[in-house]
């Protein structure tokens, strides 16, 4: 595992405009343009047409804890397979490990409090999420608009915070080096104060997707 993440970073850092986050508790990167204005116009729309509200894993009886909208992308849409095949150009990873990607939207006063991707080894749902496919190991998040105020992403153990660009690309792996889980991951999607934010998601697997 941990060799799949030395491999998987040392390819995402070949590709043009890559930055890696100075930090040595995560591997986390950015990357400005990974895709067009006109592409995120149309992501943003598919959005809108199918969202629902936002789900929540290991349930901690706060309403407020994720209160944005979700939604499926198809992969028969062209410009989400085009998707698919960038992540895969990017980062070297079998899409067969892939979770379908989603879409979220954020509304004014909307957020997801400071949680992790991967799934608590410790928590109620470990065994309902992650029975088939394993844990989840790298998370891609692509913002399509700016917001007019707030919806930034906080790393509060890695002292980083990531404010909405259009088309920006962030990528991180959930695992140490030893394949455990890395608690300093852990990461705010703060209110939006003002707008609307669009993001995508994407997870990949240890094994073969099976949802």
């Amino acid at each position: 595992m941990g060799e799949l993440g030395e491999s998987v970073a040392a390819r995402v850092l070949a590709w043009p405009g890559v930055q890696r986050v100075p930090t040595p508790k995560a591997e986390i990167f950015q990357l400005r343009r990974f895709i067009a204005p006109d592409l995120c116009t149309r992501l943003v729309a598919l959005i809108d047409a199918d969202r629902r509200p936002s789900q929540l894993a290991d349930d901690n009886g706060d309403p407020g804890f994720r209160t944005s909208e979700t939604c499926d992308l198809s992969d028969a849409e062209a410009d989400v397979r085009a998707l698919e095949e960038r992540f895969c150009a990017l980062s070297g990873l079998d899409p067969a490990f892939g979770e379908p990607i989603q879409g979220q939207r954020y509304a004014v006063g909307q957020e997801f409090k400071p949680h992790t991707d991967y799934f608590d080894p410790h928590g109620a749902d470990y065994g309902k999420f992650c029975a088939l496919s394993g844990q989840r190991t790298w998370t891609f998040m692509i913002y399509l608009n700016e917001v007019a105020a707030g919806g930034a992403t906080r790393f509060r153990m890695l002292d980083k915070t990531f404010r909405p660009e259009v088309g920006k690309l962030l990528l991180w792996n959930n695992r140490l080096p030893d394949g455990q889980v890395n608690p300093a991951t852990l990461h705010h999607g703060m209110k939006v104060r003002k707008g609307v934010k669009y993001v995508i998601t994407k997870w990949y697997r240890e094994e073969v997707w099976r949802g």
